[in-house]
């Protein structure tokens, strides 16, 4: 088979490509198993040197909505594809036609790609957490947020994604495409630098203390936030794909499993792991513009069908901080 991922040699595209290189053979939508032929990745940028020396790899490089008008990304048979290529909330926040164009123009442009490929394949799209937003006035502090719970987004990049959501269900009633969209919980702790994303300080205010830096943290300590580990999103991502019509069920978007956590006990968890030094490297200045974003979300997400699926949140932030650290992305102090 041949799989094709958006957005795939950023740090979720990455690890989803390897992690398929090592399963070798998959199922998709409930199908036998097949052997994965060819894996393309496209992006603004060039894969990591292993990625490109596995022959599975191709690697399109350019803007994705141009490769697609040029028609260069399905010049052949299609099985499976990852849509992970967005720009991020804060960007789209502050470039109303970058999130326009990236987000809604490039996904319908996708879409219809994958139609006149008449091939359908099976459509992995990474919607947010973002779709869902308080409306002014109102806090989702204690609300539980099911799989249909009607979305309110409050931010251009969570209205983008919810549009997303609907043309991914219509395509996949007329039967253009298998659609499968997840819901992705703020994921953290990303290793790298640091990203335009208002959520990206959950990542930071951890990765960077480990590291010896600075980490502004811009929200207040009681903020709750729901929060899923890289490995747990990119077995949601491939689970989804696995899944078949019946087990999947309504085409509406799923909800990934995600762990509940303030802030404050967020860095409650870098004081045990990081130690004092790590800890006091938090700098609390709270930013009103990605507060009232962040504090929109809700802090309480239900999966009832990714459980069905057999997904799980983490068990803790204290797991997921010491996988990050156990992967050689943070490191500890001297005991």
């Amino acid at each position: 088979m041949n799989i094709l991922i958006t957005g795939g040699c950023g740090f979720l595209g990455t690890r989803l490509a390897r992690t398929l290189l090592q399963h070798d053979k998959l199922t998709v939508g409930g199908q036998p198993q097949k052997s994965i032929r060819q894996i393309i990745l496209t992006d603004l940028v060039s894969p990591s040197a292993d990625l490109l020396s596995d022959d599975r790899i191709q690697f399109v490089g350019g803007n994705l909505r141009a490769l697609l008008a040029e028609g260069r990304l399905f010049t052949k048979k299609i099985d499976l594809v990852f849509h992970l290529a967005a720009a991020v909330s804060a960007e789209c926040e502050e470039d109303f036609d970058l999130g326009m164009s990236s987000n809604l123009d490039t996904t319908l442009a996708l879409l219809q790609a994958c139609r006149r490929s008449e091939c359908q394949p099976t459509v992995v799209f990474a919607s947010s957490v973002a779709v869902f937003g308080s409306r002014p006035g109102e806090s989702w502090r204690d609300t539980v947020i099911e799989d249909d719970t009607l979305p309110t987004p409050q931010s251009s990049y969570g209205i983008q994604k919810f549009i997303g959501e609907q043309l991914m269900a219509d395509f996949g009633r007329k039967g253009f495409i298998r659609a499968r969209s997840v819901r992705l919980m703020t994921v953290s702790v990303r290793p790298g630098k640091p990203n335009g994303a208002a959520s990206g300080f959950l990542s930071g205010m951890i990765r960077e203390p480990l590291s010896g830096l600075p980490a502004r943290v811009p929200v207040d300590p009681e903020t709750p936030v729901a929060l899923a580990s890289p490995a747990r999103t990119i077995d949601g991502l491939i689970r989804a794909s696995q899944t078949s019509d019946d087990h999947w069920g309504a085409l509406t978007a799923m909800n990934l499993p995600s762990l509940r956590v303030t802030v404050g006990e967020m860095a409650q968890t870098l004081q045990r792991l990081g130690g004092a030094e790590a800890f006091h490297r938090l700098d609390w200045v709270i930013d009103p513009t990605i507060a009232r974003v962040v504090k929109s979300w809700p802090g309480q997400i239900a999966c009832a069908r990714a459980a069905r699926l057999g997904l799980a949140p983490d068990s803790s932030f204290d797991a997921i901080v010491q996988q990050f650290i156990d992967e050689g992305c943070g490191t500890l102090p001297a005991r």
